[in-house]
């Protein structure tokens, strides 16, 4: 990757994890923005990730550390830890360590996943992180689909990509036509901003093209995609028309040149089948749609950042509205030669209008 003039540091939230990856007792190791971490769940099931390294003479906790109870346990001496890292016990003494601390994250668990916040300057949430299926408030709840874990997951280590690539995807409709073979460049709908949080839809037409209508059981059909960007980690996307799937994207940085990237995708049940996973007559939906996400990945871990990029006349709007909104997770200092340039477009601007209020039909995550 030729490194983008953007921080590998952003502010927000990231996805480390799917939650049944993290099993009651057990000392899972994890590496991200550069730092070692473990992640561990008390007796509640309820979950703790924090710094990997013990205060009193840095043993890493994930080599041998062990969960008991509500402690994590150092496997050098002995000292015990406690959900918020305070010292609860030194077994060779009588009164714990009260002043040394190891640093915990603010964790999220939804949908399956394990989230923490990020903040290059220790500055708690500011947002939340939504339901991927609450947040298209359409009466589909997370009991109209499958579960995702371990079916409909994959999960790629240390790829030389910027979260940034992933979360411009969400206005980039020409690419459908040319990386997903839709049947024509989609027509784009929406782009709408609240604080946080992007929204972008698109309208395209499904199994036909001009000169073959028929390609779908059902023949030629509408759909689209509804695309929500959570920071600039997190890609949610509601499909709708022949595919009702609910998806997420999530690019993770682990140090100043790589990311882990995740795809999590969410089939809609059949009509009265009461499993939790999907059935095996489902495994060719779930591999095209594991091939989209694998089409996208092909171009985005050989991509460079272009810096201002030159765009198509419809392009631009988009594109420029997206990157503005983006610079609000990027810490001070941390921009590196990255702008808010002005972008170079073939002709005057097109497309929708970037209205700042509050977009419709959307449940916005709050602080």
């Amino acid at each position: 990757m030729v490194k983008p003039a953007l921080s590998m540091k952003p502010t927000g939230w990231f996805q480390v994890a799917w939650s049944a990856e993290i099993e009651p007792g057990v000392v899972h190791r994890m590496k991200y923005f550069g730092q070692e971490l473990v992640a561990w769940r008390r007796a509640d099931g309820s979950l703790t990730v924090m710094d990997a390294f013990c205060e009193h003479l840095g043993a890493h906790l994930g080599y041998g550390g062990r969960v008991e109870n509500d402690r994590i346990i150092c496997p050098f001496h002995g000292w015990e830890w406690d959900k918020d890292g305070r010292n609860a016990c030194i077994p060779y003494q009588e009164k714990p360590n009260r002043v040394r601390r190891i640093r915990t994250w603010p964790v999220a668990e939804k949908n399956e996943s394990v989230y923490i916040w990020h903040d290059l300057n220790g500055a708690e949430p500011n947002f939340d992180v939504p339901d991927v299926f609450d947040v298209y408030d359409d009466g589909r709840g997370a009991g109209d689909y499958y579960l995702a874990y371990p079916e409909g997951i994959l999960h790629f280590e240390k790829k030389e990509l910027h979260p940034q690539y992933v979360m411009e995807n969400g206005v980039d409709y020409a690419h459908f036509k040319f990386v997903h073979r839709a049947a024509d460049v989609p027509r784009f709908t929406r782009q709408e901003f609240n604080g946080p949080v992007s929204y972008a839809s698109f309208e395209m037409l499904f199994g036909g093209t001009k000169e073959k209508t028929v390609m779908t059981p059902n023949g030629a059909m509408v759909g689209g995609v509804d695309a929500i960007n959570v920071g600039i980690g997190l890609g949610f996307a509601k499909f709708w028309g022949p595919d009702n799937m609910r998806t997420i994207v999530a690019v993770t940085p682990v140090d100043d040149e790589t990311s882990d990237i995740r795809s999590t995708v969410w089939l809609d049940r059949l009509p009265g089948d009461e499993n939790p996973h999907q059935p095996e007559s489902l495994e060719r939906r779930q591999r095209m749609a594991n091939n989209q996400f694998l089409a996208d990945l092909n171009i985005w871990e050989h991509q460079k950042y272009s810096d201002p990029p030159a765009l198509a006349t419809a392009e631009g709007k988009g594109f420029r509205a997206i990157r503005k909104w983006a610079m609000q997770f990027y810490p001070a200092g941390e921009l590196g030669s990255a702008t808010t340039p002005e972008l170079q477009t073939a002709g005057t601007d097109a497309g929708p209008d970037v209205p700042e209020n509050e977009a419709e039909n959307a449940r916005v995550p709050q602080a």
